[in-house]
């Protein structure tokens, strides 16, 4: 009995893609309005508009970047443009 104890590379690899794309829309939530609930306190210190817009802009581009970057790994992961399970779904 031939039992392997850890998962192939390519497996893992493809399961962590997969949890990527998953939480890189919440890792956006926190970072567009993580820093406003924090900044904005009671103290009133909120810091000048264009200073925002450019924090804003920034954290735009790069999960522009990040989505772009998941997208050609998962498109190399899964290469007959199948992407099972990336949903919760099987394709059929």
């Amino acid at each position: 009995m031939n039992r392997r104890l850890f998962l192939e590379r390519r497996t893992y690899r493809r399961n962590r893609l997969q949890d990527a794309a998953r939480l890189a829309p919440i890792l956006g939530v926190l970072l567009f309005f993580g820093p406003v609930f924090i900044l904005t306190s009671d103290t009133g210190v909120g810091g000048s508009t264009s200073g925002w817009l450019v924090y804003f802009l920034g954290v735009w581009l790069a999960l522009v970047v990040l989505a772009g970057v998941l997208s050609a790994a998962i498109g190399r992961a899964f290469p007959g443009g199948s992407a099972e399970g990336l949903d919760g779904q099987e394709d059929g």
